[in-house]
């Protein structure tokens, strides 16, 4: 079933008349080995149905225990966050039917979050700075999934029949909820993937989860509404669900103002709904109407005690909340020497860490950089692999940049090295000894080609004498073939330079 198209005004004409509100619900699997109230493993890609036991499928009888590292992530996170740590609080039972939701109600927090009124400053990329105001951060499970057979959407409408696996349901989650967000104006779609970025940076640096987007173990869902331009009373909104990539969270805002813009044009009231987020045509479509609070039917828990976090315990993980990365990546510019430019094309890459470990195993920061956003870059895109997934290592890296360095090889030579170990004929020394990859330091051989070189092409060494230095190009050229390509070509242009001028 395709996507239904919807009427959208122009971006810019639905800024300049609306000022969009934004809030995100960003939804994060924790890294634990075992499930928030049982002890069933947690790993991706098992099996249906494999990693499941009475308390995560919610047979009768069974009765949960709180995963101690969940609620030490969800403090570490809240803490990070610049959040309040509750002294005193306790799950809650969110009540609704769902298929993949085998206990027919949700463990989660209501109004009793574990880590509350906090902030996240977004740095954007002009260098300006955005502050988000986090409402709460509170700790539930995760549902199972859903698998719909036949169609070509994999949603439920088109499908022949539906499959749950109930592997994921009960995995700890952190539900990490923003304040409304006002005066984004026309950069919202902008503010809204700096966000998400900054927030799935924060959880890796705190190394409580992969944070694997194409996975699901980070989701968003975006909240967006519109008021008329200086307005007081906030539109109705709309949450666009399970939005799984960066680029996706902002075409996603900016598709929804252009939207809404054009339902409040045409005098029609925005509707409370869910939306489904459509990569392949860029837009949102009408998912299911919006619950409210009320209509979940909250009510404590029964069957787990409250969490009271012993204040010394939360000062404890403190002092183990690693270096900001938008700090850390300040430091490791300067250290680096990189330009803003260059640096946020390590950062689009994803090479950051790359290149830090690159660096740290002996490699210049040029050369890293060179490395992991030019050659190995391009062929991830190209494969749709991540920059790890090649078989090359910063430490092959820094041994490759180790053999230019030393003289030993050039830069074409470098990448033949490279093409070696990437099909896996060893180490860049093992490949460079076994192809013989060694640059002519022998100053008589190449006094020797360069003379050859000099005689064979008389014509061309006069124009280089007259003082057209740029000649000398062609015959630097047919000294490097000369020597295959084993030879130095500063050296070789000094040698060329020195005999014709």
């Amino acid at each position: 079933m395709s996507a239904v198209l919807e009427e959208v005004v122009d971006y810019d004409d639905a800024v300049a008349r609306f000022d969009p509100v934004l809030g995100f619900e960003v939804h994060v699997e924790l890294g634990t080995a075992t499930k928030m109230f049982c002890g069933c493993a947690t790993g991706f890609g098992a099996e249906p149905n494999t990693q499941v036991c009475p308390v995560c499928l919610g047979l009768p009888g069974a009765l949960p225990v709180v995963n101690v590292i969940g609620v030490e992530s969800a403090i570490r996170i809240g803490l990070a966050l610049n959040c309040s740590i509750a002294s005193w609080c306790r799950f809650a039972r969110k009540n609704y039917f769902y298929p993949d939701m085998p206990k027919n109600f949700q463990t989660s927090q209501y109004d009793e979050p574990i880590a509350f009124d906090g902030y996240l400053d977004v740095e954007l990329e002009d260098g300006s700075v955005f502050r988000v105001d986090i409402e709460r951060a509170h700790m539930e499970e995760d549902t199972g999934k859903s698998l719909h057979i036949g169609g070509s959407t994999g949603r439920i409408q088109g499908a022949e029949y539906s499959l749950v696996d109930y592997n994921r349901a009960g995995i700890p989650l952190i539900e990490i909820v923003t304040k409304p967000i006002v005066g984004a104006g026309d950069r919202a779609p902008e503010i809204a993937r700096a966000y998400v970025g900054a927030v799935r940076d924060l959880l890796k640096a705190l190394n409580v989860s992969d944070v694997k987007m194409e996975q699901g173990s980070l989701r968003c869902d975006a909240n967006v509404s519109l008021k008329p331009s200086g307005a007081e009373k906030f539109g109705t909104r709309t949450e666009t669900k399970n939005v799984n990539s960066l680029r996706s969270v902002e075409r996603a805002v900016r598709y929804e103002i252009s939207r809404q813009a054009a339902v409040l044009d045409s005098g029609q009231p925005v509707l409370q709904e869910t939306r489904h987020w459509h990569e392949d045509t860029g837009v949102t479509t009408s998912g299911r109407p919006k619950s409210d609070a009320d209509d979940y039917r909250y009510f404590p828990e029964p069957d787990l005690v409250p969490i009271a976090p012993d204040p010394a315990w939360v000062e404890e993980l403190r002092a183990t909340l690693p270096e900001p990365p938008n700090v850390r990546r300040r430091r490791l510019q300067s250290d680096w020497g990189y330009s803003d430019l260059e640096m946020r094309d390590v950062i689009n890459a994803g090479a950051l860490e790359l290149i830090e470990e690159t660096v740290a195993a002996g490699a210049t920061p040029v050369a890293a950089r060179k490395w992991w956003t030019g050659e190995i870059a391009r062929r991830a895109s190209a494969q749709g692999k991540g920059l790890d997934e090649f078989g090359v290592t910063p430490a092959h890296i820094a041994e490759l940049d180790a053999l230019v360095q030393a003289g030993r090889l050039n830069d074409a030579m470098a990448r033949q090295v490279f093409e070696g170990v990437l099909d896996g004929e060893g180490t860049p020394t093992a490949v460079a000894d076994a192809r013989g990859l060694q640059l002519v330091q022998d100053d008589g051989a190449l006094k020797a080609a360069v003379d050859e070189v000099i005689a064979a092409n008389p014509d061309v060494a006069q124009k280089v004498r007259d003082g057209k230095v740029q000649a000398a190009g062609a015959l630097i050229g047919q000294v490097m073939k000369a020597m295959k390509g084993q030879a130095d070509a500063a050296k070789v242009r000094e040698l060329l330079l020195s005999r014709l001028t």
